[in-house]
């Protein structure tokens, strides 16, 4: 059971070619509950990174041969050990990520479902027979890549490391990851020590962990190694934007799901009580720090002040606190840093004319469930991604309104729209510019078969079902000539 799993994992070093190495330093990595001790980890070098790309570049040809049948057992071995040691998963989550006892779960039970989704795709590596006018037989193939660099973030770090590298390894490829300095046991040792249990071949699936104060240097060194063919990113615009130009520079291909300002809208004719509830899912779980979240309320004027009540009324239950108290449903923040982010967002837009219609108080790591309403666009937070749990709310008359005030933001990840009419909301879906919208749901949904990512500045490509194989992939044209090509006399 979970209350018997330790709140402290034993760290045996960074896992690089089939063996835990330890680094010439650590760094602590904090608790955000409590900013408590949780571990101290190995604090990488680019030497080191080095060493992991080697490894996984000597264990490529071996993997990338094995039959798929061979890798889709092995990733469905991988699900099974994953499932046997969840309590550990979750315990990782609440004591190193701050994440409420029930996100932990949840997360748990998908990455499960990543993996087998994963094996799934070793049988779908398909290429395609093409039409020749010259009456070859043209085949366009799939081929791994090599060596893919996988860069994961702190706030989901199963579902958002695994998705990161299952389709890969189930393509053929070999994996280095680099995971976040704030949950580098989560989203990396962790998943090391899975793969070893589930006897994924040494070098296959190698692990360095940094402080960050080194991320760049050794975040750098796994980008522009010669050896490393593809980069898996999920985390900031900012950072996603100096990744993909570096991946540009060296012509390497890149798959980056970066930010979101996602807005979920209220027609006149939704159900305002199952709206209310799936917003205030949308807006706080796990303190907003989801790159889905619902971070602007857009709501018909209409019944603004109905939904209003409902909605508000619903997040004033929510508890906020050490995620120790199962009932704190809202936890701490990732750190202080970001803490203190997200209360200068809230001050920044009340000092604007915003008006605190719930919460706005934070403290230590600790930001509780806000509303903002009178919020306009002179705002940082109706610009800024908050990733805190905090929403603007805007009212709207018209759909051609409600349209233009979600596509007012640079991201464009996911959107939201309640309504009756489902014809309505289709009209209003190709108008959004989003990667994904949601029609009577709230922001934050996924599955691991479908395609998954943003256009604007959320990301370049998509995760998820066979749709990760673009990402993980090289189509090669193979032709067979028959005897029927003729060449000009002259040769």
């Amino acid at each position: 059971m979970l209350d018997s799993v330790p709140t402290s994992p034993t760290i045996r070093g960074m896992y690089i070619g089939g063996a835990w190495t330890p680094a010439a330093r650590t760094f602590d990595d904090l608790n955000p509950s409590d900013n408590s001790l949780y571990a101290r980890i190995p604090d990488g070098s680019a030497a080191d990174m080095a060493r992991a790309v080697e490894a996984a570049q000597a264990a490529f040809p071996d993997w990338s041969r094995r039959s798929f049948q061979e890798r889709a057992r092995a990733l469905l071995k991988v699900a099974e050990v994953w499932e046997a040691r969840k309590d550990d998963f979750i315990a990782a989550v609440m004591h190193e990520g701050g994440g409420w006892y029930g996100k932990g779960v949840f997360e748990a039970g998908f990455v499960a479902e990543i993996f087998r989704t994963s094996a799934s795709l070793c049988y779908q590596a398909t290429g395609e027979v093409l039409p020749s006018a010259d009456g070859k037989v043209l085949m366009a193939t799939r081929w791994p890549l090599g060596v893919v660099g996988v860069i994961s973030p702190w706030n989901m770090p199963g579902i958002l490391t695994s998705r990161g590298y299952a389709a890969a390894l189930a393509a053929g490829n070999t994996v280095v990851l680099k995971p976040s300095e704030d949950t580098p046991y989560s989203g990396g040792l962790y998943h090391a020590e899975i793969l070893e249990e589930a006897g994924i071949p040494a070098g296959v699936f190698n692990v360095v962990t940094c402080s960050r104060a080194s991320v760049a240097e050794v975040g750098d060194a796994l980008i522009e190694h010669p050896l490393v063919k593809g980069i898996s990113f999920t985390g900031s615009t900012a950072v996603g934007r100096h990744i993909a130009a570096k991946c540009g520079a060296h012509l390497k291909k890149c798959c980056v799901e970066l930010g979101g300002k996602d807005s979920m809208i209220v027609l006149e004719d939704a159900d305002l009580d199952k709206a209310a509830e799936a917003a205030n899912f949308g807006c706080f779980m796990h303190q907003g720090q989801v790159c889905m979240s619902t971070e602007k309320l857009l709501v018909h004027d209409s019944v603004y002040q109905s939904f209003m009540q409902r909605f508000l009324a619903r997040a004033a239950r929510l508890k906020t606190g050490h995620v120790n108290d199962r009932n704190n449903v809202v936890g701490p923040l990732i750190n202080t840093r970001q803490a203190h982010r997200v209360k200068a967002l809230i001050d920044d837009a009340v000092a604007k004319g915003a008006v605190l219609e719930l919460g706005g108080n934070a403290w230590e790591n600790f930001v509780e469930p806000t509303v903002l309403t009178h919020v306009d666009d002179s705002m940082d937070i109706w610009h800024d991604e908050t990733f805190g749990p905090v929403v603007a709310v805007r009212s709207f008359r018209t759909d051609d309104e409600a349209v233009a005030l979600n596509n007012d933001t640079e991201y464009g990840l996911t959107a939201a729209v309640w309504t009756a009419d489902e014809g309505r909301a289709l009209g209003l879906a190709a108008r959004l510019e989003t990667g994904m919208v949601h029609v009577n749901d709230q922001n934050i949904y996924d599955e691991p078969q479908v395609p998954f990512g943003g256009v604007k500045a959320s990301g370049v490509g998509r995760y998820g079902g066979r749709w990760s194989l673009d990402a993980f992939t090289e189509l090669r044209l193979i032709t067979l000539e028959r005897g029927g090509r003729h060449y000009p006399p002259v040769f």
